[in-house]
């Protein structure tokens, strides 16, 4: 069966309806998580040694994790509300339709934040 060009059309996705949801999501957690990131990156590439690295994350993230979550969680929405403004969804319609990218912009995010606080975490204990 040979479908004419206007039939392939309708059975092809609209192009730029999805969200990126992996991009929004890990730069999410990237910024929820910078208050180990920033000191580690700084370490690797021995701006600071290790032990100043250690006591910055440390000192950081005892006082100030919260507020970094936060950051984290306002620069998810913000994305996702320019991405879904950009594509002309930025309604109550819109958003349901893409409540499942949404979720999953958020489930990126909490897996980025966990591998990073895994990561950094365990090379605190090389410090």
């Amino acid at each position: 069966m040979r479908l004419s060009h206007a039939d392939r059309g309708l059975l092809r996705a609209p192009a730029g309806n999805g969200l990126p949801t992996v991009r929004i999501g890990v730069v999410g957690g990237l910024v929820g998580m910078l208050c180990c990131v920033g000191p580690t990156v700084l370490a690797l590439l021995g701006v600071v040694g290790a032990g100043t690295a250690f006591v910055w994350a440390t000192d950081l993230y005892d006082g100030y994790a919260w507020w970094f979550r936060l950051a984290g969680l306002a620069v998810v929405v913000a994305l996702v509300w320019w991405a879904l403004r950009r594509r002309g969804q930025c309604s109550v319609a819109g958003v349901r339709r893409v409540r499942w990218r949404i979720l999953g912009v958020l489930a990126v995010a909490v897996v980025t934040y966990a591998v990073l606080y895994a990561v950094t975490t365990w090379l605190g204990t090389l410090a």
